[in-house]
């Protein structure tokens, strides 16, 4: 009786649970049972995914604080992403369980809702789709509340996330105007959190359609009601971006002042950037300086900012470099880079600050090297990128310049010397040498020493962690398999030895340290002790003995004690080779390589000569560095150049000094009008607005001589593109006619003259658009023009006779060619008269539709008593013609015949 009793309450309740499981039927019973599955299950978990992805966006995504932040963080979009960056999945499980709230628990009866979670399950649902940056499905869920939930307590978050996702969507007008109308209706009886986020997008908004100041309005008013510290500090941030866009420093101080007072209620980040922020609106000149360092002292010395060293120790850089300071500032900057943190344009900010640094220095390697760092860690799309790329484009010349005027002063400087001077000289070079060599060695063996001790304390308590210090200093290792070069380094034959040398406390056993080898402050010491003992030593068997010893006859025996060795109580043993002296260390040693010839000493001056008139053009044209320009050409004078340089180098000393100091150009004027008073030069200064001036200037001599070359002979256009870059030497123009010179080249030497003159124009001129298409030609079209070969399908026949350029012989011919053509009556039969090189032409008859056609042609000229040539031609396709005239290989291909 008891079983049945329960069998029925059972089948009773099983169905009632199966009739409240219907969403078909509006009853008591199935709409609480699906608004509590749909709220506490579904629903639920759903809620949580979505907050897990927020949190997730909070430590993933990466804010600029360069520019103004944006209210909200949001994921990346499919085309932001890496290729190993991953969608966040937590947004796709909130869709899926709003989803599923939706299909399962919605009670849509005779067009009504009857499941009061449902409006939630669909805001649930456009938020996931929102942060998933799917923006139209994300508003037709949010447009489905307005539309389905009139009565719905979501409906207000409802409007504004629908403002939210018309911003996303580029919709700003729209959104600014429904935010603007909900404010004026509900202001008074909305939440105050939603009011606040109403405000925050509607500052959004305006801040996207460049309305500051009602931007800082509406941010103002969402400060004021926001219960969410993080939303807090946000917003108060944002507001200080604001303000000093606005240029407002005042406000936007005591905005970032409000963020840092927040204290540990901010997210620490806020905190610091406020701090940053400041600093960006320090009066350097007429501030407290005291205070500001005292201040940043403290931030430094602050364990809970050790995350944000990289923000802190740029400002102190920048501190240091409006001061002029600038060792200082470069150990800040160094010290910012170290600390490696995510944002990338504060990287390029330091190593672009030091760049700049170095080149005000005229460290301009050096400069150089840092401004390609920064490129490393800028969006090569803006336009800061281009111009340091412009910048360090044209630094390519001055390194390479100041290079060469730097080497060959220093050398010519020193064989002016008497040899007692020089050797005076190179004493004080050694002696620097020495110093800077022991720092060396101190620093590496105090890092060798330091890692050393870090490696047994952390890994080891015996005492075989790593090779001793005194084993360094002696030169020696133990037991390690294999042979030691001529720097010092042991290359391994095999395993390492598990018993230690007597006396060596620091051998390596099979179960202990760091390998020797793979510590490279231990290794940069060791080469550097071994140097300094034996100096350079050549790869080869007995190499501790001396060129010197072994040279005189002395007999070596490999069994004999040699300096450096330990003896079997672990004592290092000396002889002769310990008073080997490093040539380095002698001043002879850098007196023999010094250049004597005096046709030598003649290229060395002309290559400085050139260079310094390279640079003072630089420093004109590109960077505007006029006295750094000026004092380049007037030391270029003073060293009695060639005559080209003398005259071009006063007339930009002239532009120079009109605008530094006109007392000098007059200087110069006077000099070129008196000294060159027929120069083109000379005619720019008296007139410089006539025509005549006007038709010399570069670029009409470079159209009128490329109209020529196209027409005359290239012989002649060769001399005359010689003289034409003698003439303006130093000019931007030059390039053009480099360029122009290879393609001469090209005609008359063939291809590999051609490459040599491209890669010249590539190499010296890389930054113009000459130098690029040289270098686009060598890349693109010479290994195509390389790879043509005799042999290829004939189209045409051609005869060709071949006679020295001038040769008497050629015109007799051409007239009894012309008649056989005329005789003919063949319209395809044409005659010309090419260049083939410098001092030889090709007489050409072409248009002969096969080789036996040639053959037949060369009957008839040789045995026609009208014609009766002597002469005899070579029959060649038109495809290997065009081949003997880019390659000049004509010898090749009659040999192949």
């Amino acid at each position: 009786m008891k079983t049945s009793t329960c069998k029925y309450f059972f089948l009773l309740g099983l169905g009632g649970f199966i009739i409240a499981c219907s969403t078909k039927k509006d009853t008591f019973i199935n709409r609480n049972y699906h608004a509590l599955t749909t709220k506490d299950n579904v629903l639920y978990n759903g809620k949580n995914a979505l907050a897990a992805g927020l949190n997730d966006l909070k430590t993933t995504y990466a804010d600029n604080y360069w520019d103004v932040l944006p209210i909200e963080r949001m994921q990346l979009t499919a085309e932001e992403m890496a290729p190993t960056d991953q969608k966040n999945a937590n947004f796709e499980r909130a869709e899926q369980k709003a989803t599923k709230a939706i299909q399962k628990h919605s009670m849509y009866i005779d067009g009504t809702e009857h499941n009061p979670q449902i409006d939630e399950a669909h805001m649930l649902l456009g938020k996931a789709r929102y942060y998933d940056n799917r923006f139209i499905p994300a508003l037709e869920a949010f447009n489905y509340i307005l539309y389905k939930y009139p009565g719905s307590s979501e409906i207000d978050e409802a409007k504004i996330w629908r403002a939210k996702t018309n911003i996303r969507l580029e919709n700003e007008a729209v959104a600014i105007k429904n935010l603007n109308q909900l404010l004026k209706e509900k202001k008074d009886v909305m939440d105050e959190q939603v009011y606040s986020d109403a405000n925050a997008m509607l500052a959004q908004g305006y801040v996207i359609t460049e309305k500051m100041d009602s931007a800082v309005y509406a941010l103002n008013e969402a400060v004021k009601f926001t219960k969410d510290h993080e939303q807090q500090a946000r917003y108060r941030f944002i507001l200080g971006q604001l303000y000093s866009k606005l240029n407002m420093p005042d406000s936007a101080y005591a905005s970032f002042q409000s963020v840092i007072d927040m204290k540990r209620k901010s997210p620490r980040i806020y905190v610091i950037q406020a701090h940053a922020q400041q600093a960006a609106q320090f009066d350097f000149k007429n501030g407290d300086t005291l205070a500001f360092m005292e201040k940043y002292r403290d931030l430094l010395e602050d364990r809970e900012n050790r995350p944000y060293l990289d923000i802190i120790n740029h400002q102190v850089a920048l501190f240091y470099d409006k001061q002029g300071m600038d060792d200082k500032a470069i150990e800040y900057y160094n010290k910012s880079l170290r600390k490696k943190g995510k944002d990338r344009y504060l990287a390029a900010s330091n190593h672009r600050n030091i760049a700049e640094i170095y080149f005000e220095d005229a460290q301009y390697a050096t400069a150089g090297k840092y401004y390609d760092s920064t490129m490393v860690f800028m969006d090569t799309r803006t336009r800061e990128y281009r111009s340091i790329k412009k910048k360090r484009d044209n630094l390519q010349d001055v390194i390479k310049y100041e290079g060469i005027a730097r080497v060959n002063d220093s050398i010519l400087h020193v064989v002016s010397l008497t040899k007692q001077g020089q050797e005076e000289y190179y004493n004080a070079y050694i002696e620097d040498l020495k110093k800077k060599e022991e720092e060396l060695r101190k620093k590496m063996e105090e890092e060798a020493r330091r890692q050393e001790n870090a490696a047994s304390n952390s890994m080891f308590a015996d005492d075989n962690a790593a090779p001793s210090m005194a084993a360094l200093k002696n030169g020696t290792m133990s037991k390690i398999g294999g042979t030691r070069d001529a720097m010092g380094t042991i290359t391994p034959a095999g395993t390492v030895a598990n018993t230690a040398t007597a006396g060596n406390t620091g051998a390596i056993g099979a179960n202990s340290g760091p390998f020797y080898f793979y510590n490279t402050a231990t290794v940069s010491y060791g080469k550097l002790e071994f140097k300094k003992r034996w100096g350079n030593r050549p790869l080869a068997d007995n190499w501790r003995w001396s060129a010197e010893l072994t040279s005189k006859g002395n007999a070596v025996n490999a069994d004999d004690t040699v300096a450096g060795t330990d003896d079997a109580d672990g004592n290092t043993k000396t002889d002769a080779a310990e008073d080997v002296v490093d040539p380095r260390y002698t001043p002879e040693y850098y007196i023999a390589q010094l250049p004597t010839e005096q046709k030598v000493l003649d290229s060395l001056a002309t290559e400085r000569n050139f260079a310094y008139y390279q640079l003072g053009v630089i420093y004109k044209e590109k960077f505007k560095e006029y006295q750094r320009a000026a004092d380049k050409l007037e030391g270029l004078l003073k060293n009695n150049p060639e005559e080209r340089l003398v005259l071009p180098s006063q007339y930009n000393l002239y532009k120079i000094y009109q605008i530094i100091d006109p007392a000098k150009a007059e200087k110069y004027k006077q000099q070129i009008l008196t000294q060159y008073p027929d120069s083109r030069y000379a005619e720019i200064i008296r007139n410089p607005g006539s025509e005549e001036s006007k038709r010399g200037t570069p670029e009409a001599v470079y159209a009128s001589f490329y109209k020529q070359y196209q027409e005359e002979d290239p012989r002649v256009a060769a001399i005359k593109v010689d003289e034409l870059i003698d003439t303006y030497t130093g000019e931007e123009i030059v390039s053009k006619y480099e360029l122009l010179k290879a393609k001469i080249a090209a005609r008359l030497r063939g291809l590999e003259e051609y490459k040599k003159q491209l890669n010249y124009v590539a190499l010296n001129y890389p930054t113009s658009q000459e130098g690029k298409e040289a270098e686009e030609t060598l890349n693109k079209d010479i290994p195509v023009l390389e790879k043509l070969a005799f042999g290829r399908n004939a189209t045409s026949w051609k005869l060709v006779f071949k006679f020295d350029e001038g040769d008497p012989k050629i015109e007799p011919l051409k007239e009894k060619i012309k008649q056989y053509i005329k005789d003919g009556l063949n319209n395809n039969i044409i005659l010309t008269q090419d260049v083939y090189t410098e001092g030889e032409d090709f007489l050409v008859i072409h248009g002969f539709i096969s080789k036996l056609a040639a053959e037949d042609a060369i009957s008839i000229l040789k045995d026609y008593k009208e014609y009766k040539i002597t002469e005899t031609p070579v029959i060649i396709s038109g495809e290997d013609y065009s081949v003997v005239q880019i390659k000049k290989n004509y010898i090749q291909y009659l040999a192949i015949q």
